[in-house]
């Protein structure tokens, strides 16, 4: 079964040219998490500890209910689709967060109003992708 990936590697995925915020924030604390909070909360504990994929899979299975022990299986399963990557995501749609994939295609969230996200867009050994915009032009 052919396995589709999300992964970047040295890449700076930059916020929507539509986002509506020049500040990063947190999304909102619902009673059922949202992808955003599900991302959130996995990069702010741990930046550059998982690849695209990881944190992609991981919310689908919080969010699917699905148990420890069938995850490979599924995880198989969901990959051998192509899926949207983090150029998709309402965090760098919406909340002001991009995207950092070091060399080990490892993802930290990089706030856009931080020296750190000037450094990579400045940096030309950085490939640049922007994230999806909301609207259509």
């Amino acid at each position: 079964m052919k396995q589709h990936t999300t992964n970047y590697t040295n890449t700076l995925i930059e916020v929507a040219e539509d986002c509506p915020v020049s500040h990063a924030q947190i999304p909102a604390e619902k009673k059922e998490k949202t992808i955003a909070r599900l991302q959130y909360e996995i990069l702010i504990k741990k930046p550059y500890q998982y690849s695209s994929d990881d944190i992609i899979f991981e919310c689908y299975a919080i969010k699917n209910d699905i148990s420890e022990h069938e995850k490979q299986k599924e995880r198989e399963k969901f990959f051998s689709k192509g899926q949207p990557c983090l150029r998709c995501s309402p965090l760098a749609k919406k909340y002001g967060l991009g995207f950092h994939h070091n060399s080990e295609g490892k993802v930290a969230m990089i706030p856009v109003e931080s020296e750190e996200y000037q450094t990579f867009l400045n940096d030309s050994a950085v490939t640049k992708t922007k994230a999806m915009r909301s609207k259509r032009k």
